[in-house]
């Protein structure tokens, strides 16, 4: 499990350079959007995850202490809260840019999430 210190540590590595030409661009959302896993970009791998592995149902509550919302590019990146608690962390092999991904689950559909990690937004 990647607490929020690891996450700020490891998104930081990111070498932007890099990152506007790597084939993980489509990956590079500033706020959640849905990719499939066919778009799912080569190279990219999971490195962890923000799960509890004690807890079996982790909270749905959002932390948005500045009026911020679950779709805002500024909005927190708070381990502890939804959907955060939910991701797995994955990072590029290229440019070492750090992802979240996460899986709506409704009624009748799977939505694979996913989010570039800002590390002056971890909190």
């Amino acid at each position: 499990m990647i607490d929020a210190a690891q996450l700020r540590d490891l998104s930081s590595l990111q070498i932007k350079s890099e990152a506007l030409r790597c084939s993980c661009k489509v990956l590079q959302q500033a706020s959640w959007e849905s990719v499939t896993d066919e778009r799912w970009p080569a190279g990219v791998q999971q490195v962890g995850t923000l799960r509890p592995p004690d807890i079996d149902e982790p909270t749905f509550e959002e932390f948005h202490p500045d009026g911020t919302r679950y779709g805002s590019a500024d909005a927190p990146i708070a381990v502890s809260w939804f959907p955060f608690n939910r991701s797995d962390v994955y990072a590029c092999g290229t440019c070492r840019s750090v992802f979240l991904r996460y899986t709506e689950y409704g009624g009748y559909y799977v939505d694979h999430r996913v989010r570039l990690v800002d590390p002056a937004l971890v909190v």
